[in-house]
């Protein structure tokens, strides 16, 4: 968007507003010899107080994350339900804490176990009333996420699919397991 020109009052009052600043970062003009980032000094102080110029953030470490591909006959049995389940982890009516704790002990005998396909029943979320309302999803299917990718069994999970309407549809989740590559 182009503004209106400056009178000449207005520039002489714009040039004073410019030389009373300090620019936190200097700026190089290209008569200035390139100086590598790592040399770069810190900031200039600025009207007697020392301004440290801020460390880059923390890299976030990595965690073994889980997988979003599996090959595409898994994807097919999948999606038709042809997948049978090594075993079934049921979580309705237990509290959070107690379903986290079937949770992980299922999963710690389904990896000493060599199973590759846990069927996580977590139960459908209530139905929206006649009012239109959205209804509120369930809150051990929506900890399920956080608790399997902060899971000590992480590095074992190759993914989390929905399960398909024979095995409990919304109501479920396949857990895919990666395969132990000790044991083959």
């Amino acid at each position: 968007m182009a503004g209106r020109r400056l009178d000449a009052d207005e520039r002489a009052l714009w040039a004073r507003v410019i030389a009373s600043v300090t620019p936190l970062v200097p700026v190089r003009t290209k008569d200035d010899p390139v100086v590598p980032a790592t040399e770069q000094p810190a900031i200039a102080p600025r009207r007697g107080r020392n301004i440290v110029a801020p460390s880059p953030p923390p890299s976030p470490q990595p965690r073994p994350a889980i997988g979003e591909t599996l090959d595409g006959s898994w994807d097919r049995r999948l999606t038709r339900g042809a997948i049978i389940p090594d075993m079934a982890v049921d979580l309705h009516g237990h509290t959070l804490d107690s379903a986290y704790r079937l949770l992980d002990s299922s999963l710690d005998r389904a990896v000493r176990s060599g199973a590759r396909v846990i069927l996580l029943i977590t139960g459908k979320p209530p139905r929206a009333d006649l009012r239109g309302e959205r209804p509120m999803r369930g809150v051990i299917r929506a900890a399920v996420g956080d608790w399997l990718s902060a899971s000590r069994h992480a590095a074992h999970i190759a993914t989390v699919r929905n399960a398909h309407p024979r095995h409990g549809g919304t109501g479920a989740l396949y857990i895919i397991l990666k395969r132990d590559r000790c044991a083959a």
